[in-house]
């Protein structure tokens, strides 16, 4: 299935003409080296990328409008040669008023230029959920182009990705942990604001509580980037796609069901993170000895409580972040692409900020009641109740504002989290000797 066409409105020129030489060199039917007429339009028809810049490139004279000597001038330059005559051919498809040249109404229209999909650069520069963590990690994989797989740099941006995830989370930590105390023990009768949670937290255990659930949450980054960008190759084979990238609906079914798999592999640990986050001073001594502690006393069903919630949480999470991000994307390459493919650190930023913030707000009920389940035996007379039992007892209690408990921390998060992840993933980047182009 082919790719969703609006990625294609943004090419570099360079990209362009490397990718027609590339291409050409396999589609050569003769063996003196020479590309013939019929190659070329077949080129144009498969292979087309950024019309507007293309046009601009092809426009030496800015005049508004290419002949046939520009387009055999530009490739030329390159060291495609074709006659004056194929050149002309190629115009006749898209004059629409016999004056042999093409003006950038006539371009971008021509059926011939129809965008196509696969734009390495847009790949490359519009990483997203390898660069940005924001503590939760359901949002579909990022795709990487033929090159950086032969070249083995997927692996060293997914170092970078887990490096930087590390760095973030240690850095958010305390609004992490103040998240799951207020999605835990908020209630009508509990009012538990962001400075008397932290002033709380420090007054039970010192300032070292504040990073309590944090080593388990950096622990299990590695094998669930690992997991997931393995499930999600896999099953990008399996739908039989031999596309550099999906479409945007098959990125959303590989992406989830990839994202299923990796959670149920490490889901213990998650249930560990919110286990440590909650303790007492003293309670535990460890990982191993929180893990020991629950085995012991509530069997190993306990590391799946609150499973069914988490994975269907990641739907609305992973569906929604894709969309916006997305959008976003295609509407910043449809307006300034053109100009140049990179959308710079800003840009990157806030797309990332806007689409990981929604995705958060639609999946958070379930990820409140997930968290909730987890922590069912920590909390002094709380009986084990089911997911749909849960959110009836929350609704009574204490209304649909109770499925938000925690929002405001888990947002103040967001822009830190994606800033500190975004400058460590670039330095660690380079460290590994990933250059951007």
């Amino acid at each position: 299935k082919r790719a969703d066409q609006s990625e294609s409105t943004a090419h570099s020129m360079g990209a362009f003409y490397r990718h027609f030489s590339k291409t050409m060199k396999t589609q050569e039917k003769e063996h003196d080296g020479q590309l013939d007429f019929e190659e070329f339009v077949h080129y144009l028809q498969d292979h087309e990328k950024d019309l507007k810049l293309v046009f601009k490139s092809l426009d030496r004279k800015i005049a508004g409008q290419v002949s046939a000597d520009d387009i055999v001038n530009s490739l030329r330059d390159l060291g495609v040669h074709i006659s004056l005559q194929q050149a002309e051919r190629v115009l006749q498809s898209m004059d629409k008023n016999g004056t042999m040249t093409v003006d950038w109404n006539e371009w971008k229209k021509s059926p011939t230029l129809q965008p196509a999909e696969n734009i390495p650069e847009i790949i490359l520069y519009w990483k997203h959920s390898t660069i940005f963590d924001v503590g939760e990690n359901m949002m579909v994989p990022d795709e990487f182009t033929s090159e950086e797989h032969m070249t083995g740099m997927w692996w060293r941006h997914l170092a970078a990705g887990g490096g930087a995830g590390a760095v973030s989370r240690t850095f958010t930590a305390p609004l992490d942990r103040l998240k799951v105390l207020m999605q835990v023990h908020g209630s009508h009768g509990n009012s538990m604001c962001i400075m008397s949670g932290l002033a709380q937290m420090v007054k039970e255990g010192g300032m070292r509580s504040l990073w309590r659930g944090n080593g388990v949450n950096v622990v299990k980054i590695a094998p669930e980037s690992a997991l997931k960008f393995m499930a999600y190759e896999q099953i990008k084979r399996l739908m039989g796609s031999n596309q550099e990238t999906l479409g945007i609906s098959e990125r959303f079914v590989a992406g989830s069901l990839a994202g299923v798999i990796a959670q149920s592999t490490i889901y213990p640990m998650e249930v560990l993170k919110t286990r440590l986050a909650l303790r007492k001073t003293g309670q535990y001594k460890g990982i191993s000895d929180c893990a020991k502690q629950i085995l012991k006393g509530e069997g190993m069903t306990a590391f799946y409580k609150g499973y069914v919630p988490n994975m269907l949480g990641i739907i609305p999470y992973a569906g929604i972040d894709l969309a916006v991000y997305e959008t976003l994307k295609n509407t910043w390459l449809q307006r300034y692409g053109t100009e140049n493919g990179h959308p710079g650190v800003f840009v990157l930023l806030a797309c990332g900020t806007v689409s990981s913030t929604c995705g958060q707000l639609a999946s958070y009920p379930l990820a409140l009641v997930r968290t909730r389940m987890q922590a069912q035996a920590m909390v002094e007379g709380a009986s084990q109740v089911s997911m749909t039992g849960l959110f009836k007892q929350i609704m009574k209690t204490e209304g649909p504002t109770g499925l938000y408990r925690g929002l405001t921390p888990n947002f103040l998060k967001v822009i830190p989290a994606v800033s500190i992840s975004y400058v460590v993933y670039e330095h660690i980047k380079m460290t590994l000797g990933v250059q951007s182009r």
